[in-house]
C-alpha cells in the first residue's frame, strides 16, 4: 500500500514517474494525484456503428465491437497501428499513432467497447486514439458493457510525451494500491460543511461515480486549499498579537501637528479616516500590521509621514522600504519637501523639533553610506528611506519603532520581516501599494494584515482623459499625438512618453515581472504573427522625434541602466521645467510626481498589464491642468490586447481594472513575491472565482485560531499548514 510520501518510481517504475517528472515536477504518490482533471468525458450509451455516419465529426460515441483486422504501419518516421473493429452493421477503423505496443492485446477475434471522438480519414468513419477495455473470453458481456458504458472519463493537463489517457492510466495505477489518507478536518467540521473526506474526495475527482460526486469533490479540495492558506494567515495575525510594542501615541503639540500646519493643502476625510485607524493601531500594546492601499494620487505618503513623526515624537524612528532607487528617491524628496525646516534638525535652518531625515541605496558612494549608516545607529536620523540596502547586515537602528513598505506587492513577507528583525521591540509594520486591489486577493495575499483603502482623490484632482491609439488601422492618428504634445508644451506644460524597453533588439520590456511575462504570453497566442511589430525602445525613439515630429523641443531619455547620478539629474531638471518631453520606461511608473505634466504617450500599449497601464497614467494630472493618456498599439482592433486597452481607457476605477487584470493572470501571478511559496500550493483555487469559498475558509480559519491557535487538537491540520509554512520560507530561501 503506498502514502502521499511515497515516490513514484516504486509504484510506476523509473521510466514512467522520470517521464512524469520531467514533464510536471512530480516526485510523489501526492505530486501525481494532485495533478487534478480540467473536465470529464462521458462515454454514451452504446452506439451502431452504421449510426456513426450520421453523427457530426467530433462527437462522442461508444460502440461494442468485434476485431476483425489489425495493421501496424511506419509512415513518416512514425509507426501507425490500424485497427478495425465490427458489430455487424459496419465496420469502424481505429486508429493509434506510436503505440506499436497494443498490438500484443488488440488481437483480431476479440471483443470489446471503444469510446472516442468521431472523425473521418479517406471517407472512412475512425476514432483516434479511443479508450477501449476489452471482454475477457468467458466474461458476462452485459456486465461489462455496464461498467464501462456512462464512465466518466478525466482529462487531465498533458505533456507531448504524456496525453491525458497516460495520465489516467498512472493514476488508476496509483490510487488501486493507495491506503485510507489521513483526514485533515474533523468530522463535526466536514458535516458542518458538507464535504466527502479527504480519501473519499481524492478518489472521486479522478474517478468519480458522477459529475455531481467530481463537482463537490473538486469543492472539498479547492476549500483545502484556501484553508491551509487562511489557516496560516491566521496564526500569523495571532501571533503578532503575542508580541510586545511600544506604544507610539501623537503628541498634541508634537511633529504630527507642526506637519500639518505647514501642508499646503487639508486632508481629505479618507486621509483622516485611514490615519485615525492607524493612530488606534499604533496605541496599542501589540504591534500593527496593516496594508494600505489607494488609488494613484491619493495622499498615501501623507499619511505614512503622520504615522513616522508619531514614532519620532516618541523618540524612536521609521524606516520607508522603496523597491526601486528611483523611487526611495522621489520618496526622499517628497518628505523632505513636505518637512521643511522640520527635516533639518542640528542645522542652522532647522527646526529644534523637527529630525533628519537619510536616504539609503546600493549605489550610494561609500562616504555618503558610512555618513547615513552613521546617523541610522545614533537615532540622528528619525525618518529613514532606502532600498533593499536597507536589509543588509550593516545596517543597524538605535530604536526602530515603525517599518514602512512601500509597493508591498513586489517583497516577500520574508523581506519584511527581515527589516523588522532590526528592531529591538518588534516594531509597528505599514504597509502600501497603489496597486487597488480585490477584495479577495487582498485576503488572500495580505490576509495576515488589516486593511485600510483610501479612494478618495485630493480635492481638484482633475480626472485623466485616455484614449487608444490604434495605428495598424489608423497610422495618421499617431501624427497628431505628437502635434498633441507640442501643443501642451507650447501652453508651458510637459509630457512623458514612455517605450518598453530601453534599446532595439530586447526581448522584452525593462522591469518585466512575471505576471507581465504571462500576460504577454497570451497576447502572443493571440496575435497574427504577421502583424507583429518590434517593441518601441528608448534609446531608438527619443533621438528619432528629437530631429523629426518634435523637433525643437528639450527631449531627455532616462531607463534603468543610466547612472544614478545621470537618473537624478534628469529627474531634477525635469521636475524643475528644463527638459519639455520625457522619453521614458516604467522607472516612472510609481512615486514620480511632476504636477506640471498635462499629458502622457505609452507606445506598445499592448504590451504592458492593465494595472500597469493605470499606474503609469497616474503621472500626469497632478497639478491643476488636465491630464491626456494615449495608449499606442498596433495591434488588430478586435484582438484580446485592444480590448485591455479600451478598457483601461474606459474607466480610471482601479478597482475595476485590478479585477480585469486579475481575470487575465495566472494564480501564481496574482500572488507574486507576496505569497511566493504558495504558488506550488494553489492547484484549484481562483481568487475571483472562489470568493464565497474564500469567504468560508476565513470565517472557519479564524473560528479555529480563536480556539486552537496552534491547532493541538487537529494535529493533520497542523501538519499540513506547517509544511505550508516551511514551503514558502524554503522558496524564500532559494531565491537567495
Amino acid at each position: 500500500m503506498s502514502t502521499l510520501e511515497t515516490p513514484l518510481k516504486k509504484e510506476l517504475g523509473d521510466r514512467t514517474a522520470n517521464a512524469l517528472g520531467k514533464a510536471f515536477g512530480m516526485e510523489s504518490v501526492g505530486d501525481l494525484l494532485r495533478h487534478y482533471p480540467r473536465r470529464y468525458v462521458v462515454r454514451g450509451e452504446l452506439s451502431d456503428i452504421a449510426e456513426l455516419a450520421e453523427l457530426p465529426e467530433g462527437e462522442e460515441a461508444t460502440v461494442l465491437a468485434e476485431i476483425s483486422a489489425v495493421n501496424l504501419r511506419r509512415a513518416s518516421g512514425r509507426t501507425i497501428l490500424e485497427v478495425v473493429v465490427t458489430d455487424g452493421s459496419a465496420k469502424l477503423w481505429l486508429t493509434f499513432f506510436n503505440q506499436p505496443w497494443r498490438e500484443k492485446e488488440l488481437r483480431v477475434g476479440r471483443t470489446g467497447m471503444f469510446a472516442g471522438k468521431i472523425g473521418s480519414f479517406n471517407g472512412k468513419r475512425q476514432l483516434s486514439h479511443p479508450d477501449y477495455q476489452l471482454i475477457p473470453d468467458g466474461n458476462d458481456v452485459d456486465e461489462a458493457v455496464a461498467g464501462f458504458a456512462g464512465k466518466f472519463l478525466p482529462v487531465y493537463p498533458s505533456a507531448s510525451k504524456l496525453p491525458s489517457w497516460k495520465v489516467a492510466q498512472c493514476v488508476e495505477i496509483v490510487l488501486d494500491g493507495l491506503e485510507e489518507l489521513p483526514e485533515h478536518m474533523t468530522k463535526e467540521l466536514l458535516k458542518d460543511l458538507g464535504y466527502p473526506d479527504y480519501t473519499r474526495a481524492i478518489r472521486e475527482i479522478h474517478q468519480p461515480t458522477s459529475l455531481d460526486a467530481a463537482a463537490l469533490a473538486r469543492e472539498r479540495l479547492t476549500f483545502d486549499e484556501a484553508l491551509l492558506l487562511q489557516l496560516l494567515l491566521a496564526q500569523r495575525r495571532a501571533e503578532y498579537r503575542t508580541h510586545s510594542a511600544i506604544s507610539r501615541r501623537i503628541l498634541p503639540d508634537g511633529l504630527v501637528s507642526k506637519l500639518e500646519s505647514l501642508l499646503p493643502f487639508t486632508l481629505t476625510d479618507g486621509q483622516r479616516e485611514v490615519s485615525k485607524e492607524i493612530e488606534l493601531d499604533m496605541q496599542a500594546s501589540y504591534p500593527m500590521h496593516r496594508l494600505l492601499q489607494g488609488e494613484v494620487g491619493s495622499g498615501k505618503t501623507v499619511v505614512a509621514l503622520r504615522a513616522m513623526l508619531t514614532v519620532v515624537d516618541s523618540g524612536g524612528q521609521s524606516v520607508l522600504l522603496a523597491p526601486t532607487e528611483v523611487l526611495a528617491q522621489q520618496h526622499y524628496k517628497t518628505i523632505v519637501k513636505l518637512l521643511g525646516p522640520l527635516a533639518e534638525a542640528g542645522t542652522l535652518d532647522g527646526s529644534t523639533d523637527g529630525t533628519q531625515v537619510v536616504l539609503l541605496t546600493g549605489s550610494m558612494s561609500a562616504s555618503a553610506k558610512r555618513e547615513a549608516l552613521a546617523k541610522i545607529a545614533s537615532g540622528d536620523a528619525g525618518i529613514v528611506i532606502g532600498t533593499h540596502a536597507l536589509l543588509s547586515t550593516g545596517v543597524e537602528f538605535k530604536d526602530l519603532g515603525l517599518v514602512v513598505v512601500d509597493e508591498q506587492h513586489r517583497f516577500g513577507v520574508e523581506q519584511r520581516d527581515a527589516l523588522r528583525s532590526k528592531a529591538k521591540v518588534p516594531p509597528h509594520v505599514l504597509v502600501m501599494t497603489a496597486t487597488p486591489i480585490p477584495r479577495t486577493v487582498a485576503m488572500t495575499i495580505f490576509g495576515d494584515l488589516e486593511i485600510s483603502t483610501l479612494r478618495q482623490l485630493p480635492s481638484g484632482r482633475i480626472p485623466i482623459s485616455t484614449h487608444v491609439v490604434p495605428v495598424l488601422e489608423k497610422p495618421h492618428f499617431l501624427d497628431r499625438a505628437w502635434q498633441r504634445i507640442k501643443e501642451e508644451v507650447a501652453k508651458g506644460h510637459q509630457a512623458y512618453i514612455v517605450a518598453p524597453r530601453i534599446t532595439e533588439g530586447e526581448s522584452e520590456p525593462e522591469g518585466m515581472t512575471d505576471q507581465d511575462r504571462e500576460i504577454a504570453k497570451l497576447l502572443d497566442a493571440a496575435a497574427d504573427a504577421e502583424t507583429k511589430v518590434p517593441m518601441t525602445s528608448v534609446e531608438e525613439l527619443a533621438p528619432r522625434l528629437a530631429t523629426g515630429p518634435l523637433k525643437g523641443l528639450k527631449i531627455a531619455p532616462l531607463h534603468g541602466r543610466q547612472s544614478i547620478e545621470l537618473k537624478e539629474a534628469t529627474m531634477s531638471a525635469f521636475a524643475q521645467g528644463e527638459i519639455d518631453v520625457l522619453v521614458a520606461t516604467t522607472v516612472i511608473e510609481v512615486g514620480v510626481d511632476v504636477p506640471n505634466a498635462s499629458m502622457m504617450v505609452i507606445m506598445d500599449g499592448d504590451r504592458f498589464g492593465v494595472s500597469q497601464l493605470h499606474q503609469l497614467r497616474g503621472r500626469v494630472g497632478r497639478g491643476n491642468v488636465p491630464g491626456l493618456c494615449l495608449l499606442v498599439s498596433a495591434v488588430a482592433e478586435d484582438s484580446l490586447a485592444m480590448e485591455r486597452l479600451n478598457a483601461v481607457a474606459g474607466t480610471l476605477d482601479g478597482f475595476e481594472l485590478s479585477r480585469i487584470d486579475l481575470d487575465q493572470r495566472s494564480e501564481g501571478d496574482v500572488l507574486g513575491k507576496a505569497q511566493s511559496g504558495v504558488r506550488s500550493h494553489l492547484r484549484l483555487l481562483k481568487v475571483l472565482r472562489d470568493e464565497p469559498l474564500i469567504e468560508k475558509a476565513r470565517t472557519v480559519a479564524i473560528g479555529i485560531i480563536s480556539l486552537d491557535p496552534h491547532l493541538e487538537k487537529m494535529p493533520e491540520l497542523a501538519r499540513a499548514v506547517q509544511a505550508l509554512r516551511q514551503e514558502e520560507a524554503s522558496t524564500y530561501m532559494d531565491k537567495g
